[in-house]
């Protein structure tokens, strides 16, 4: 069987004879736990008595957009350090994508608009240095962003780089309207080629975290032999 088929089957397993229909992108998950205290209080803060869902899916998405800085340096695998509540939690009030597109579709929920996941690889063209030196290439393994339920479409928005990293970057900030797809900046602010689509995995209600894992393994394999202590490395990915 293929990486990509094993990968399929692993998600199809985790589905659970879950219910069809858009009522599924609404309900709680494990990572996308937004029936947790302090989601449902962030929204409430957030959107105060705004009741358009248009207007509060706007001002959920900037609020995780800029309320948390993108920082793809740490990642912990573990998985409750990876539910959208974890945030909450840091003091650095950072997170890198996956996190903050699954705080913003636990944000989302919680105001009773549908939400789920879309995956990509992605090639910067913009090599951010310690970040290629990490990773030993230039694409970006199972990018995460949001997909939005809103006046019978679903809607893209990408919530990861806050507006100061834009800004350091040279590339203009991902606005969201709640009617236009807000995805990667193909291009930085003089027409040079900032990113680009290398694979698109579908969308998913929940994060497929051993697809994720497996992924991770299959394009940066030195995550995983850098230690030596096979225990380690059992323990980050659990």
């Amino acid at each position: 069987m293929s990486f990509e088929n094993r990968c399929l089957l692993l998600y199809l397993c985790t589905m659970n004879n879950a219910p069809l229909g858009i009522e599924l992108y609404l309900r709680p998950t494990y990572f996308v736990d937004s029936d947790q205290p302090d989601i449902i209080r962030f929204v409430k803060n957030t959107i105060g008595n705004e009741v358009d869902k248009k207007n509060i899916a706007i001002k959920l998405y900037y609020a995780v957009r800029d309320g948390w800085r993108y920082n793809p340096y740490n990642i912990d695998l573990h998985h409750s350090a990876m539910k959208a509540s974890s945030l909450f939690s840091r003091e650095n009030k950072t997170g890198y994508c996956i996190e903050k597109a699954c705080l913003l579709n636990a944000c989302l929920r919680a105001a009773n608009i549908p939400s789920r996941f879309c995956f990509f690889d992605v090639r910067n063209h913009i090599g951010v240095e310690k970040l290629m030196e990490t990773l030993k290439t230039d694409v970006l393994v199972f990018h995460a962003c949001s997909e939005i339920y809103l006046d019978g479409k679903w809607i893209k928005a990408t919530s990861a780089f806050n507006i100061e990293l834009c800004e350091h970057l040279g590339v203009a900030p991902l606005e969201f309207d709640g009617v236009n797809d807000s995805i990667f900046q193909q291009y930085d602010e003089k027409g040079g080629l900032f990113m680009e689509y290398v694979n698109d995995y579908g969308t998913f209600h929940d994060v497929p975290h051993d697809m994720f894992v497996m992924l991770l393994k299959k394009y940066y394999p030195h995550f995983f032999t850098m230690h030596e202590d096979t225990a380690m490395i059992r323990n980050l990915v659990m």
